[in-house]
C-alpha cells in the first residue's frame, strides 16, 4: 500500500515545466537579487512583484515567468490556478573582455558579463 501511495506523489511531482533565458547581458548578481525574490511563491505574486520591481532584471524575469505558464499549458492543457515557481537559478553566461586605456599607457580590463536564468514552475504542495 505504501509503494502505491509514493507512485502516486511522484506522478503528481513529475508535472513541472521549465523556461530558459540564455546570454542575458545582465550581471549574474544583479540577476539573482530579482531571482531571490521570486523564490517559491505563487505564480500570479510573483508576476505582481515582478511588474512592481524597479529593477531592469525584472522586465526579463517577467518575460520568462510568462514563458515558463505557456509551456505548463501547452504541456499540460491545464489551468495555472495552482501554480509555483518551484525553481529559479542564474549561472553565469559568457564575458566579453573589453579594455579601457588607463593612465601612463596602460590598459584595464573590463569584463562586461551575461548570465542565464532557468526557471521551473510546478503545483503547489498540498501539505
Amino acid at each position: 500500500m505504501a509503494k502505491e501511495n509514493n507512485i502516486q506523489t511522484s506522478t503528481e511531482e513529475s508535472k513541472i515545466a521549465s523556461a530558459k533565458l540564455r546570454n542575458c547581458p545582465t550581471s549574474p548578481r544583479k540577476m539573482r537579487l530579482v531571482a531571490d525574490q521570486i523564490r517559491g511563491v505563487d505564480v500570479n505574486k510573483a508576476l505582481i512583484l515582478l511588474k512592481h520591481s524597479p529593477k531592469e532584471a525584472s522586465i526579463r524575469l517577467e518575460k520568462l515567468v510568462l514563458s515558463a505558464i505557456s509551456n505548463w499549458q501547452l504541456k499540460y492543457s491545464d489551468d495555472n490556478s495552482e501554480l509555483m515557481i518551484k525553481k529559479i537559478f542564474v549561472d553565469s553566461g559568457r564575458m566579453l573582455k573589453r579594455m579601457q586605456p588607463a593612465p601612463q599607457g596602460r590598459a584595464h580590463r573590463i569584463r562586461k558579463r551575461s548570465n542565464h536564468v532557468t526557471i521551473i514552475v510546478g503545483l503547489k504542495d498540498n501539505n
